[in-house]
Order: structure tokens, then C-alpha cells, then sequence
């Protein structure tokens, strides 16, 4: 279980790992999904603010009154989070929660982090959290049994395998059509494995990142396919001797994908995080906070 409060999200981490990811971040960068906001259908469903009296921190629906209760998994991965603390205030995620839970009134100290496993996050039933920010893409599906916030991120697939693999040379999805690939279990990085790429062998699943990366470096699969921004940090910093192959685009489900906060179904809670997030979004700190963690655009290749 995560406890605690944040420093502020924009303090540098003083580690030998960040150092070493942001002098490869400096080499090859991140590239941001260019997707344009898609979300109409998760917006329309999501009730707004009819009266801002509705969002004081007093009225607010919450598991803990005075305390905003956080979700995400573990372990919680860069970029998204840094050192698997997510109450430290580094990475994309952890910094957006902490801008939007500031938009809602709350202090540092006054934000709780629990652990969710992300396949468990998006199952029907009651949460013990008010919100769950864990790369959690928005989905006709999902939101069938729980509730999302707009989306706070644009993501693209990218297909990561070693650099001696003959798959690193692939420019085209019939190009890994005899491919052996995998990705962990729940996510739709598995789904774009069955829908878009669709390879002539199923598919290995895993429980997490971590067991998929383990396979791919002993061979056991020719790659790995995750969000666009975790692929670089795999090939920057975990797995040296791996590339991106490219990256693609969804095209099944409803269109280009979007990561938003899960809530429970008919929480009062998502118009009011919805405000806060269109706040963070219209006075430029998530633009701010996307390019500390997210940015340096580069020329990675797209599969067609």
C-alpha cells in the first residue's frame, strides 16, 4: 500500500536511475501520440457541473472525508511514476493527480495512495478508492461497469523487441504476422495485439510488464507491445539492447485511445475531477507536466 504525501511534481529526482534516464531521454526522447481528442462518447456520458457549489471540497463524495484516496498499481513504472512511489509527485501520472487533486482543494498531505492491480480496476463492484490513475485506457467495455474521467492522455502502441531480432527490421504490419508476441494481461496493448496486428500465433499474456520483458530477453517471444512512452523507457533504460520497432494506432473499439481516471459506476466524484482536469488542461500545467515527463519528440517509424 502506498501512504504519504508529495514533494512538488516539478523537483528533480536525485537518483542514479533518473540520471541515467534522462541522459538517454536526451538521445531519443519520447514521442507523444498525435491523436486528436476522441473521447465525444465519454464525454457525453459523463454528467458536468450544473453548480460549482457541487465541487467544494465539503461536498465532495469521497471514501475518506478531507482525504483524497488514489489509486494505482504496483509496481507503478516510469514514466508514469518514479522509484514505485507514486506519493513522491514524479512521473506523468503521479504529477497530474496531484494537479488535480490541488484543483480540488486538497493539500499534499491531504492525498492517500493505495494499491489497485490494473486488471482488478476495471471489474464491476465497489472501490475503495475515489479515483484509480494507472495508464487505464477509456473503453466502451470498461465503461459499461465503471466511470472515467475525460482523458487526460493521447496513447500510441509501439512494438519493442531486441536489436538482433529479424523483427527489428519490420516496417509494416504484415511484417510480424509470423511473430510471437506478448503483453500483459487486461490491457489493450494485448487487445491491439488480436485486433490490429494480428499475428498467426496467439498471443502470450503475463501478469505484468516486468514477466513480459523477462520473456522477451530470454527469447521466449520475438516482442513486446506497450504504450508508447513506456517503450522508450524500456529501450532507454531497461533493456539496453532493444529498439522500437514502431508504433500504431488502435483502430478497434471506438477510436484512437485515450488514458482516463477510473471512478466507480455513478460516482458523483467525475464531473467534479472532470472541472479540475479542464482547470489543469486550460492554465497550461498539464501541457507543463507532459512535457517534463513525456517530452522530446523523435521520428519513430508507424506500422501500416
Amino acid at each position: 500500500m502506498f501512504t504519504g504525501g508529495p514533494s512538488q511534481y516539478a523537483v528533480p529526482m536525485h537518483t542514479a536511475s533518473r540520471a541515467r534516464w534522462l541522459a538517454a531521454a536526451a538521445t531519443i526522447g519520447f514521442l507523444l501520440a498525435a491523436c486528436g481528442p476522441s473521447n465525444d462518447n465519454t464525454q457525453a456520458a459523463n454528467p458536468t457541473v450544473t453548480n460549482s457549489n457541487q465541487c467544494a471540497k465539503d461536498k465532495l463524495n469521497l471514501i475518506n472525508p478531507g482525504q483524497l484516496t488514489v489509486a494505482t498499481d504496483s509496481p507503478a513504472y516510469p514514466p508514469w511514476f518514479v522509484k514505485n512511489d507514486p506519493s513522491n509527485g514524479k512521473g506523468y501520472e503521479s504529477a497530474v493527480a496531484y494537479a488535480v487533486a490541488d484543483r480540488l482543494g486538497f493539500t499534499r498531505d491531504q492525498v492517500h495512495w493505495v494499491k489497485e492491480d490494473f486488471n482488478r480496476s476495471y471489474a464491476p463492484g465497489k472501490k475503495d478508492f475515489d479515483f484509480d490513475i494507472n495508464q487505464i485506457s477509456i473503453t466502451d467495455k470498461r465503461a459499461q461497469v465503471v466511470d472515467f474521467s475525460d482523458g487526460y492522455y493521447d496513447a500510441a502502441q509501439a512494438l519493442v523487441t531486441l536489436k538482433d531480432s529479424p523483427l527489428a527490421t519490420a516496417t509494416s504490419m504484415a511484417d510480424l504476422k509470423d511473430a510471437k508476441l506478448g503483453a500483459q494481461v487486461g490491457t489493450t496493448s494485448l487487445a491491439a495485439i488480436t485486433d490490429d496486428v494480428k499475428p498467426s500465433q496467439d498471443p502470450l499474456i503475463y501478469n505484468n510488464t516486468n514477466d513480459a520483458k523477462s520473456a522477451l530477453q530470454n527469447g521466449q517471444i520475438d516482442g513486446i507491445v506497450v504504450d508508447l512512452p513506456t517503450a522508450f523507457y524500456i529501450t532507454a533504460v531497461q533493456i539496453p539492447n532493444s529498439t522500437i520497432v514502431g508504433q500504431f494506432r488502435p483502430t478497434s473499439g471506438q477510436g484512437e485511445e485515450q488514458f482516463g481516471m477510473l471512478f466507480q459506476k455513478g460516482n458523483s466524484l467525475v464531473p467534479c475531477v472532470n472541472q479540475a482536469l479542464s482547470e489543469v488542461r486550460s492554465s497550461g500545467d498539464l501541457e507543463q507536466i507532459e512535457k517534463r515527463w513525456l517530452s522530446q519528440v523523435v521520428n519513430v517509424p508507424v506500422l501500416n
